[in-house]
């Protein structure tokens, strides 16, 4: 039988706790879900899993999987869950249980709403797995031989439910497909992102450093980092502001008083890094910046002849993530965001959306990705962590449903993707090595407007309710230069580069005439050094390389006594002579056209 992904995946996740509850008899067991490529399942062995014990739990899904049990599934009522599960000596399993019955449909955690059909919260459905009995509302495959190729791949140290007060757990991740060859393309692919990791790349090319004395998940950017940083930010504001942006600032605290009224801090406040004043007073770094952006919409009266408004800023948010979920630039606490807001009426929420769909398109065409588009919509069955009503974000799901539509492309609908105040139209970006990612993000928001009472005064001289629309173009700065780090594996192009050109001496004697053309080449507004090290001219046009810059001048003494430039283009392996002039005509298109 051809079973979907998603469920090979969460039978292996099955398969693989059967083998550990057989070596481990005592293991406690969290939950093991899907995720991208593969699974994980949270174990509690009372220790660290040593890369011995992935080894050992590896070969016991083997056999198991020879043995070939079937997937059996039984339904019991809640309280005769609890006590199977009590006499299993799993307390993590009834500790999720006792959540469900006493919070019932409308306060469903996470863990539990994967293992349970929360439609009905009177009955759970368990699957026996050989002697491993699992809290889960499936679906299964019918026999353990059906789960496809898999292979565990690491573990990682996490807080039972992501609380730090709560039991340390082991989490043991696996790969999953349905062929062999599709697994080995896949860790063939791991193998190329290996080579291109964004940590790796981002030491050697001194783009950004970590200190223990500045603490975890705050990048230091270095000057060439700062030079990626700024010519990004720049492109972006040249887009936005032919759409009639404007530049706004904030400060980045905020009294309690404003996310209380914006909902941030009765959802977010684990998240939040508070500070109180000697006076007693809460304050918080800001984690978001609309609270902040509807203050100075409100701060004065609005006509309808001044909407929309259009407020941009780049600023840093600041959020608490637990320390062993920060990875690299992907998972920070000090996020740089390229963010702004339109305020305006219903009527302009389309022509709206669009400009900032075309700034989207103009910017991420330049790196080549090509966009898939995503509803992300709420979740009804837990609204509790939504803004507003059922009406509310139904209106703003068909309307946001209605512009993709009318500009004509596909799309799927991810359900329990939305933000917290609305439902959003994400980009998902596929880089050169075939990885998706989450991009650019266009947020359409009915709640904020009213929980901060955001009005115009429309033609007939009363107050209209606005909408805001939320669009950040790279969202994250920090996590978009990971992503194109690892899309060129730090080869940029010309116009990004931080360097651009490293003019390469032979001798000594052409380090004067060497120092003379990158000051004419720096006139131009390029970015240009010269290695005047005391070393060969070939171990130069190695370090060069090393650093990937874009182009490389080689001056000896026919380019000293005004001869044609001996260049070589990083990438290429033949080098090329062209005139000064040629060189630079050519080198200023290329950065003019972002090519």
């Amino acid at each position: 039988m051809d079973y979907p992904l998603e469920t090979r995946r969460h039978s292996a996740a099955h398969v693989m706790a059967a083998a550990i509850k057989r070596l481990f008899p005592d293991a406690k067991f969290g939950v093991g879900p899907v995720i991208e490529h593969g699974f994980y399942y949270d174990v509690d062995l009372g220790r660290s899993v040593t890369p011995e014990d992935l080894k050992t739990i590896a070969h016991e899904m083997k056999k198991l999987v020879a043995e070939n049990p079937s997937f059996e599934r039984e339904e019991l009522s809640i309280d005769e869950a609890i006590t199977r599960f009590t006499s299993l000596h799993q307390p993590y399993k009834v500790e999720l249980l006792n959540d469900l019955k006493m919070r019932g449909t409308t306060k469903v955690s996470a863990e539990v709403a994967h293992d349970v059909d929360v439609a009905d919260v009177s009955h759970v459905s368990l699957y026996k797995t050989g002697d491993f009995v699992d809290l889960c509302r499936g679906p299964h495959v019918a026999e353990a031989k059906d789960i496809g190729a898999y292979k565990l791949t690491r573990t990682a140290g996490v807080y039972w439910r992501g609380k730090e007060a709560n039991p340390q757990m082991q989490r043991i991740y696996g790969l999953c497909f349905a062929t062999k060859e599709d697994l080995a393309a896949h860790e063939a692919m791991l193998v190329e992102a290996e080579k291109r990791d964004h940590k790796k790349l981002g030491k050697e090319l001194g783009l950004f450093v970590f200190s223990d004395l500045v603490g975890s998940g705050l990048p230091l950017w270095t000057p060439r980092g700062t030079m990626l940083r700024v010519l990004l930010d720049e492109f972006v504001w040249s887009l936005r502001k032919e759409k009639g942006y404007e530049r706004v600032t904030i400060p980045h605290i905020t009294k309690k008083d404003l996310y209380v009224k914006s909902g941030h801090w009765a959802k977010f406040s684990e998240e939040l890094f508070k500070i109180t004043t000697r006076e007693g007073h809460e304050f918080a770094m800001k984690p978001m910046n609309c609270p902040h952006h509807t203050q100075i919409f409100a701060s004065e009266p609005r006509s309808y002849r001044d909407m929309p408004q259009r407020f941009a800023e780049t600023t840093m948010v600041y959020r608490d993530e637990q320390s062993g979920e920060l990875a690299g630039l992907t998972r920070v606490r000090a996020i740089t965001q390229d963010d702004a807001h339109v305020f305006c009426r219903k009527t302009q929420i389309e022509q709206e959306v669009f400009a900032v769909w075309d700034i989207i398109d103009r910017f991420y065409s330049t790196f080549g990705f090509d966009l898939k588009v995503r509803l992300s919509l709420h979740d009804p069955d837990k609204f509790e962590k939504y803004l507003g009503t059922p009406e509310i974000w139904k209106k703003a799901e068909d309307q946001l449903r209605s512009v993709i539509v009318k500009r004509g492309k596909e799309y799927v609908e991810g359900i329990g993707e939305a933000a917290m105040y609305g439902p959003k139209i994400d980009f998902m970006g596929v880089d050169s090595i075939g990885r998706k990612h989450q991009v650019a993000t266009i947020q359409l928001d009915f709640n904020m407007p009213e929980g901060f009472d955001l009005d115009c005064v429309n033609e007939q001289g009363e107050k209209e309710r606005i909408v805001m629309i939320h669009c950040a173009i790279m969202g994250s700065i920090e996590r978009f230069l990971a992503v194109l780090i690892e899309h060129y594996a730090g080869a940029f192009p010309l116009w990004l580069a931080p360097t651009q050109i490293s003019v390469l001496p032979v001798a000594d004697r052409h380090i004067e005439f060497a120092r003379t053309l990158a000051a004419e080449l720096r006139s131009q507004n390029l970015r240009v050094i010269v290695d005047e090290a005391a070393e060969s001219v070939g171990k130069k046009i190695r370090e060069a390389e090393k650093m990937k810059y874009p182009r490389m001048l080689v001056v000896g003494d026919k380019e000293a006594s005004g001869e044609a430039l001996t260049v070589r283009i990083y990438g290429e392996k033949d080098q090329r002579t062209m005139t000064k002039e040629d060189f630079l005509r050519q080198t200023l298109e290329e950065v003019k056209e972002k090519r």
